[in-house]
């Protein structure tokens, strides 16, 4: 590996120079590159010097774009989801492309990262940023594997950024409050109580919300051969996506079985007997036998019952405007006390019930509604049974 100066004569007679940093790569091809001043030339051949040792140096002419690293990235993602991949093109054709797509991966450092996520974060919800970054991660993950790129730059950005975010406790999402994004008690109560003002369809779609908790996908995909009437359960195996397609649960945590309540039961007795006949056999099909939209749940269902239920804003408008807020629901009446009308279950169970990937995520999003075990109450009656 060296520095050395080429000299020439032009056309016009005046002399041209440039400095030529010489060496061969990790598979031992001899690679020159040239530079207009020797400060520049003794610059790269530090860094080169590293880089091969180390068995980080990818040349330049070997590199390919992050555009074109990104749709190999993308050919790859094959057995995903159809709307986890039109995710990851979005992330890709408006986010990436745009800002850094002509960028060589060779010539792509943890500053450029860097640069790129602060200009993402000006006019992009902290959430896309996120996920920008995870798929930008992702391709040069890939791009590794493949021998285009030596190092991820975007791990090394974010594993920095992580630890300095956990020291000051910030990228944390706000603790879920009861009332205001988890359906109070009573609320609920109204809530049901008014059910039998809507059509028989959403009345059993949303019971089976409130006291099963599955997602709004799980309950779209729900078939009447996982629905247990006699034993008073129903089994999670399946999903619908918003595109109308059945398939398998969000994780392998979701695969699950939840106990049903007297009057689910009941419910779902009932409207076995009145639910049209569809081809896929679900408990509740659109009403052309497929599917049924989230958007057309919310509209025809929820939101009459929750404006049915008087439970508004002042303007007269539903105040929880999402299925997943009955999810919400369901976990707080697993975790609160039984002498609160709730179930008290521990935190594992309640984890099961959810269909959570881990413990560890249920207790990051529901610990705190967890009764403390330390109230007036409950430290005297334990004094009173210590002394005796």
């Amino acid at each position: 590996m060296s520095v050395r100066k080429r000299t020439w004569e032009n056309g016009d007679g005046t002399q041209g120079e440039s400095w030529i940093v010489a060496y061969r790569d990790r598979s031992g091809a001899r690679r020159f590159k040239s530079f207009d001043l020797k400060r520049d030339a003794d610059a790269y051949h530090a860094i080169v010097n590293v880089d091969v040792r180390q068995g980080l140096h990818i040349p330049d002419s070997q590199s390919v774009t992050v555009a074109e690293a990104g749709h190999q990235w993308l050919e790859s993602c094959t057995g995903l989801e159809r709307t986890t991949r039109v995710q990851y093109d979005g992330h890709l054709r408006l986010h990436i492309v745009p800002l850094i797509g002509a960028t060589k991966l060779s010539q792509f450092t943890v500053p450029m990262a860097r640069a790129f996520e602060d200009k993402l974060a000006k006019d992009r919800s902290p959430a896309m940023v996120r996920k920008v970054m995870t798929s930008l991660g992702s391709i040069l993950a890939d791009a590794q594997e493949r021998g285009l790129v030596a190092q991820n730059v975007v791990s090394n950005l974010r594993s920095h950024r992580r630890g300095k975010k956990k020291d000051v406790g910030q990228h944390r999402k706000p603790k879920l409050k009861v009332g205001v994004d988890i359906p109070a008690p009573k609320e609920v109560s109204a809530l049901i109580a008014a059910l039998d003002r809507i059509a028989p369809r959403g009345r059993a779609l949303l019971l089976t919300a409130i006291f099963t908790g599955l997602r709004a996908s799980e309950l779209r995909g729900l078939p009447w051969s996982n629905v247990d009437l006699k034993r008073g359960e129903l089994h999670v195996h399946q999903r619908g996506d918003r595109y109308g397609v059945i398939g398998p649960v969000k994780t392998n945590g979701s695969w699950r079985t939840v106990p049903l309540p007297p009057m689910l039961v009941t419910t779902l007795r009932e409207w076995k007997l009145a639910c049209p006949p569809n081809d896929l056999d679900l408990v509740f099909p659109s009403g052309r036998g497929g599917v049924r939209k989230l958007s057309g749940i919310i509209e025809d269902d929820l939101t009459p019952a929750w404006i049915a239920a008087r439970v508004v804003t002042r303007t007269g408008k539903a105040k929880y405007t999402g299925m997943h807020t009955l999810r919400h629901f369901y976990a707080s009446w697993c975790i609160n006390r039984k002498r609160d009308g709730a179930l008290e279950l521990p935190l594992k169970v309640v984890s099961v019930r959810l269909g959570h990937a881990s413990i560890q995520m249920t207790a990051d999003r529901y610990g705190h509604l967890f009764p403390r075990g330390d109230d007036g109450t409950e430290m005297a009656a334990a004094e009173k049974a210590l002394m005796r």
